[in-house]
């Protein structure tokens, strides 16, 4: 993820502000930059590779200013080198930039006349305020009117030529906190950045823009209108800061999912083409099979891959419980590839595993999110997740992050199978590129399903049920509510229920339903009337049409945007999460660290 810092004051701000980017270096990048206002006017320094090169161009060529902004990226468009790094530049306007605009393309189009000179989708941003500028905007005016041309998930940083008393700042989708010093404010991409400058901050709300002084700071929200946002006090170290606003690491991480999952787009698929993005050591046209191996919240992604694997791109898989696999002998075929899904990268079986398969000489991918991991060094290909680092013990915006990344794996294994023609290519690639808007839009509905979870803390037991893609994420919800809730919970394929589980279900049993309106939606509903008839209390997750077919069966009802069938999954995964999570928040426990639990499971 990338990292945000800016300062505006009366002293010179260079020093700090790679500071800042410093305390940010846990979130991970690949270039960094910086840009003050020196006498009003625009100046950077940019480095491709880690701080200590930037530090070294600073002290080659010194920068001074009394506003500036500074910016750690994770390469999304473009590869990663000192053009496309950060602070991005167009006539009077530097930008810093987190997430993904979605229409940057359409905007370059519109603004062809403009001279373009990186690969990103943030310079659009800057062409953008400096175009308004010239038509007689003032700067004001000019970055609110900008705010509204955008699609996407961000968070800004901008200072512009002849103001250097004003920093302009938003988020939407990407996380962005104030601080307020004396003679001096601040931005930061989140409180680390923050930490050692102010123990007063303001978290700006979705769809937030604020203007900076050293004085001062006046925030609007979506419509223009001035709000006031709280001031929260920061005490208890790095580790408090880091958490910020939120109650929990686990929804600090939920939120940051529009954001991470734009980061693992970034490295399998190409917006500008709409064309995936592959690695040249991975040609699924020489596999046959794809086996897939995990433990857990990863297996489930494993089970969502399957379905897209095979719908997409004619592939058999096999989908194995890590700690399973080895032990019963499985016939290995030379011409499968395997792959190991891992948060950590050191899951002990599924190293085990991983290493069974080498042995054997099948060719071993791993598709992790620590690109350091004992798995990533001993596969013949590592595949990084880019979700950054996640404290909750049960994970969520790595699992997002490993169903996307599968996701475009099966996309680009049609594209070399010749499954998918290249317009079908570029349909499922714009789905993918959607899916960091419509992930944002689902945390909208949070206080609406806390309301819910009150009922449902009071559950012994809960079902959850889903057909297809859905079904995976069924059996991750009900993981999900075990993990640290404690309340018994499980996940079945709706088809099952007459096999058995339907026994089970009693006047006021919970059983969420998980019904997007595709393809299966009617069947679905008919295993959801068997249930209702039998006493459960149903809540009905799905979207709005499938709302509009069947609100009238659920005792809850939660409507989540409209997604296509392919990224539905990733889509239906947020409710479940939040879910969980506000049951347990509810029921008092310990949600970051629930009992009996490890972060990764480092022996058999």
């Amino acid at each position: 993820m990338c990292g945000i810092i800016g300062i505006v004051g009366k002293q010179n701000v260079t020093e700090r502000l790679v500071d800042g980017l410093k305390r940010l270096e846990y979130r991970g990048y690949d270039s960094s930059g910086i840009a003050v206002l020196n006498d009003g006017k625009l100046e950077r320094r940019r480095a491709e590779g880690k701080i200590k090169g930037l530090e070294a161009r600073l002290s080659q060529d010194s920068l001074d200013g009394q506003a500036g902004i500074a910016h750690t990226r994770w390469a999304t468009h473009g590869i990663p080198n000192e053009t496309n790094a950060h602070p991005h530049f167009s006539g009077r306007v530097g930008v810093v930039h987190n997430g993904i605009i979605e229409n940057f393309l359409d905007l370059r189009q519109e603004m062809s006349h403009r001279n373009f000179t990186s690969e990103t989708d943030t310079e659009v941003v800057s062409h953008l305020v400096d175009e308004l500028l010239g038509q007689g905007l003032t700067p004001k005016d000019a970055f609110a009117l900008s705010l509204k041309k955008l699609k996407g998930a961000y968070a800004f940083g901008v200072i512009i030529d002849e103001h250097p008393d004003h920093i302009y700042c938003a988020r939407a989708g990407s996380p962005l906190a104030l601080g307020v010093g004396d003679d001096e404010m601040y931005i930061g991409s989140d409180a680390m950045a923050l930490a050692q400058l102010s123990t007063k901050l303001i978290y700006l709300e979705e769809g937030d823009w604020a203007i900076l002084t050293p004085e001062s700071y006046v925030i609007y929200d979506l419509n223009d209108k001035e709000v006031e946002r709280p001031i929260t006090i920061i005490s208890g170290g790095p580790a408090m800061a880091e958490k910020g606003q939120y109650r929990h690491f686990m929804l600090k991480e939920m939120y940051e999912q529009p954001e991470t999952i734009g980061r693992t787009l970034a490295n399998y698929i190409d917006e500008y083409r709409l064309v995936s993005n592959m690695p040249e050591a991975l040609d699924f046209s020489e596999f046959d099979r794809v086996i897939i191996i995990a433990c857990g919240t990863a297996c489930y992604a494993a089970m969502t891959a399957k379905y897209w694997f095979e719908q997409i791109a004619g592939m058999a898989v096999d989908v194995d419980i890590a700690s399973e696999f080895r032990y019963r002998k499985p016939v290995l075929a030379k011409r499968s590839l395997f792959i190991a899904v891992s948060q950590s990268g050191e899951t002990a079986d599924t190293l085990a595993a991983l290493r069974y398969c080498k042995e054997a000489g099948v060719k071993t991918a791993a598709l992790v999110n620590v690109m350091t991991s004992t798995m990533a060094r001993e596969a013949d290909i590592a595949l990084p997740i880019n979700a950054g680092p996640e404290i909750g013990v049960a994970s969520t915006k790595a699992f997002t992050s490993q169903l996307t990344a599968l996701a475009a794996l099966a996309v680009a294994a049609g594209t070399s199978r010749k499954t998918i023609s290249s317009e079908q290519q570029n349909e499922l690639v714009k789905a993918l590129i959607h899916t960091p808007r419509l992930v944002k839009q689902s945390l909208r509905l949070d206080a609406d399903i806390e309301k819910m979870a009150f009922e449902f803390s009071k559950a012994k037991s809960a079902f959850y049920l889903g057909r297809g893609t859905q079904t995976p994420i069924a059996f991750e919800g009900a993981l999900k509510l075990k993990e640290i809730s404690y309340i018994h919970a499980e996940g079945y394929a709706a088809g099952e229920l007459k096999h058995g589980p339907i026994a089970l279900i009693e006047d006021g049993t919970p059983v969420v339903v998980l019904a997007p309106f595709d393809g299966l939606f009617e069947k679905t509903i008919s295993n959801l009337q068997e249930v209702a008839s039998r006493g459960a209390r149903i809540m009905l997750i799905t979207d709005p049409e499938g709302a509009e077919h069947a609100s009238s069966l659920a005792d809850d009802l939660i409507v989540l945007p409209k997604a296509a069938d392919f990224i539905a999954p990733i889509v239906t995964t947020i409710a479940v999460q939040l879910l969980a999570y506000h049951t347990a928040v509810h029921l008092g426990t310990d949600v970051d660290q629930p009992r009996n639990l490890a972060k990764s499971v480092t022996v058999e």
